[in-house]
């Protein structure tokens, strides 16, 4: 495989795996601190914010092709538009879910704030990868 790759091919497939490698570290550390939220306080409540992890790409798969690219664009149609609303709906619902929980003593401030740490990490996971999509046909 490398033998017929000039130099260039070469350093640009090692920056792709690089690329990949980083975000599949950054979307693990978010998710060891989901878990970590849940286990340094021996509750379980904040799995919920979890659940939204799962339900924020839905939409952008359902509704969008699989492309994070509709999300920029200025055009389209109802499906592109309800796919918008329910990813800007779903990405409220990791935010209120915590604070929610904390509001409702279910949950200890420390947990709450280690749930927003992770999802900070999540969202910057997600920019990236937009970022890198668009840069580059995968």
């Amino acid at each position: 495989m490398f033998w017929c790759m000039t130099m260039l091919e070469i350093v640009d497939w090692f920056l792709t795996l690089a690329v990949l490698a980083g975000l599949a570290f950054m979307f693990s550390s978010s998710i060891l601190l989901q878990i970590l939220a849940c286990a340094l306080y021996n509750n379980w409540w904040p799995m919920l914010s979890a659940l939204m992890y799962v339900l924020v790409p839905m939409p952008c798969l359902f509704f969008g092709g699989g492309s994070t690219q509709f999300f920029t664009s200025r055009d389209g149609g109802g499906w592109i538009n309800a796919a918008k609303f329910l990813t800007g709906a779903s990405t409220v619902g990791s935010v209120a879910i915590p604070i929610i929980l904390r509001h409702a003593h279910m949950i200890s401030t420390g947990a709450m704030f280690i749930e927003f740490v992770s999802f900070l990490i999540f969202v910057c996971t997600v920019m990236c990868f937009h970022h890198a999509s668009l840069e580059d046909d995968w």
